[in-house]
């Protein structure tokens, strides 16, 4: 399975959809992860 983690397109929108935890439990169960670059970043 694939799971994409996609940039916020929303002004002002700053949910994170994966943690660096959720990420490698993903990974763990088989799942293949991509993020893209600047996902997250507005949650800082």
């Amino acid at each position: 399975m694939l799971i994409a983690v996609l940039l916020e397109t929303l002004p002002h929108e700053k949910r994170v959809a994966a943690t660096p935890e959720s990420v490698k439990k993903f990974i763990a169960a088989g799942c293949d992860v991509v993020v893209q670059r600047g996902a997250g970043e507005a949650s800082c």
